[in-house]
Parts: structure tokens; sequence; C-alpha cells
């Protein structure tokens, strides 16, 4: 694996009405073809990508199973469509917490202002929330 980073699309893109999982089905795929580069190995499956499994009810490698036997974007989110029978409300609500996330004060946003700091973006007020800091670290804002 070389350490080019291929950047998955921001955590704000939605599919099937679902925030973030353009996200996590980029992240699917490159670790598929070998090309996820060891910062996201870490947390693969877990952080957001897990969040999102457990509000749509789905298991990690039931998911990677859907991304490995898909071609494209639209049959993964046919397959969600089908799948994972969630409320409006409820995709809202997740949509919701990954899109404030750091916001609510504590530990987390302690943590988002640690990594801000580690990644030399402190100075950036523009960055209230991780989403923000994700986009900014990959260079999308």
């Amino acid at each position: 694996m070389s350490n080019e980073i291929i950047y998955p699309r921001s955590p704000r893109e939605t599919m099937s009405g679902w925030v973030y999982l353009p996200r996590f089905v980029d992240k699917i795929r490159l670790h598929l073809a070998g090309k996820l580069h060891p910062d996201y190995q870490e947390n693969f499956t877990k952080g957001f990508d897990g969040a999102w499994l457990k509000a749509a009810g789905v298991s990690a490698d039931e998911m990677i199973n859907v991304v490995k036997n898909s071609v494209t974007d639209g049959q993964v989110a046919d397959w969600v469509a089908k799948h994972v029978k969630k409320s409006d409300a409820e995709k809202i609500a997740f949509r919701d917490f990954v899109l404030k996330r750091g916001t609510e004060g504590g530990e987390v946003t302690e943590r988002l202002k640690m990594r801000k700091r580690e990644s030399g973006l402190s100075h950036r007020d523009d960055i209230t929330c991780f989403v923000d800091y994700i986009d900014a670290d990959e260079k999308r804002i």
C-alpha cells in the first residue's frame, strides 16, 4: 500500500436518506481494494462508521458484504432502501448526531479541540464539529 491518501467523500453527503453513508461506502471500497490509508484503519467500522451501523441495524460484516457484491452506489442504495427500515425521524436523529458531534461540550468537545491542535487547525474558528474537522483535515474546506 502506498502512503497516498485517497479521501472518502465528505461525511455531509447522503445516500438513501442517510447522512455519512457515502463516506462509509467509500471506506469499505478502499478497504476491500487494500487502499484504505492507515490513518483510517483504526476506526474502520467504529466511530461514525459504527454509529451508522448501529442506527441502521446492520452488522459490519453484512455491510462490507453488500458493498463487496456491488459495483455502483445505486446498488448499495437499493439494498439499503430494501433492507434498512428506519423512519425519517430516525434518519434525522442520526443526521443531527453526526453533524453536531463535538458541539455538545465536555469530553467530546475537548477531543475535537485536541484533534484541531494536533492537525495545526486550532486557528480555524469555523471548525465547530467533527464533520467540519474531517472536511478541513481532508482539504475540502
